[in-house]
């Protein structure tokens, strides 16, 4: 996933947990924000020590990225969004967390119609 479509401040994060809408369900939190100069969209991704260790935290981040990569024509523009990692979805294989990744951003209304 290119550096650009990284959500990467504390600020930025603080603004998208503020301002923004969230959306879940068993294995993920979706919190968006409209952003005029996120073209064509940016990702935070959060992963928390209670899922696991580091290897576990960043295995689920770097499949996150994966997904939203593939799926990147699929997501409305001009959004930052910030994806939470629960627990539930560490156990799950990559084609179910793709799922349920989708699941989540069309619950929030984040992909094309």
């Amino acid at each position: 996933m290119q550096r650009r479509l990284r959500l990467r401040n504390r600020s930025d994060f603080g603004r998208v947990y503020r301002g923004g809408r969230s959306f879940a369900n068993g294995q993920f939190v979706v919190y968006w924000s409209k952003q005029p100069v996120a073209e064509p969209f940016r990702l935070g991704i959060s992963a928390s020590k209670k899922i696991g260790n580091a290897v576990v935290r960043n295995r689920m981040r770097r499949v996150i990225k994966e997904i939203i990569r593939l799926n990147e024509a699929r997501i409305v523009p001009k959004v930052d969004f910030i994806i939470i990692v629960r627990k539930p979805a560490v156990m799950m294989e990559t084609s179910q967390l793709e799922k349920s990744i989708m699941h989540v951003l069309r619950k929030a209304g984040l992909l094309k119609r």
